[in-house]
């Protein structure tokens, strides 16, 4: 699927990003110029802070997303929080054109509820799913089998956040179902369920630039594979140790 996708890959033009930008002490994104996508599904893996929000935020916003999340018919801001890495960033995007489309973060999404009540009251001909009546997860999970199909482009923060083991699951199908379709996301998680999609490209932010690894060199998988497999062992060495 490498050069079919919607995006094939993210350009940063540094010049266009002012010298005081945190961002460019970004160990991640220091000095990375492309960053090619070469699969439909592309995973965002790496410890808190180094980057991986930063990057699919300025994506989105690069897009014409809201950045607190939402369509591209989004426009609003209650906290104006977002880097300046978009005014640098530059998508080489495919010949396919997507119909649809959806920035979907876990931190701001009942932001994103709220207003999705406010336009529907302008405009009843759209779509209002009532998210504030559904719990957190269920809402979440409500505004992907509704806004994502397979001809869309889908940017997803730590949708795990808002989502049990059994509803990433569910996500998951829905994920690859769009897929089949021709559907295209960027991910950032550290979900090993979510990690876990079949041929599903994942770059780690960890240890130095931007690099691609296997489901089982990301941190997520090998942590908690430890855990689960000497459970006993790993409490007992952490309790002891706090006290």
């Amino acid at each position: 699927m490498a050069g079919k996708q919607f995006v094939n890959s993210v350009i940063i033009d540094w010049n266009r990003i002012s010298p005081d930008s945190y961002t460019r002490q970004i160990e991640a994104l220091r000095g990375l110029d492309e960053l090619c996508l070469n699969s439909p599904v592309t995973f965002f893996s790496g410890e808190n802070g180094t980057g991986k929000s930063t990057l699919l935020e300025a994506i989105a916003v690069a897009w014409g997303f809201n950045p607190e999340g939402g369509t591209k018919n989004y426009s609003f801001s209650t906290h104006d929080s977002h880097s300046d890495l978009f005014e640098g960033i530059r998508l080489n995007k495919g010949a396919r054109r997507p119909k649809g489309g959806y920035f979907l973060r876990a931190e701001s999404f009942y932001n994103v509820a709220t207003k999705e009540e406010e336009y529907a009251k302008d405009d009843p001909r759209g779509i209002h799913m009532d998210f504030h009546l559904q719990s957190h997860g269920e809402s979440f999970l409500a505004a992907a089998q509704n806004y994502f199909n397979g001809s869309g482009f889908y940017l997803l923060d730590e949708p795990e956040a808002a989502l049990s083991p059994q509803r990433q699951l569910t996500l998951l199908v829905e994920i690859a179902g769009c897929v089949k379709e021709g559907a295209q996301f960027i991910i950032v998680t550290h979900s090993p369920v979510l990690l876990a999609y079949p041929d599903a490209e994942i770059l780690s932010f960890d240890d130095g630039p931007v690099h691609p690894v296997s489901y089982e060199e990301t941190g997520s998988y090998r942590i908690y594979s430890m855990f689960m497999n000497g459970r006993e062992r790993i409490l007992r060495h952490l309790l002891d140790e706090a006290e």
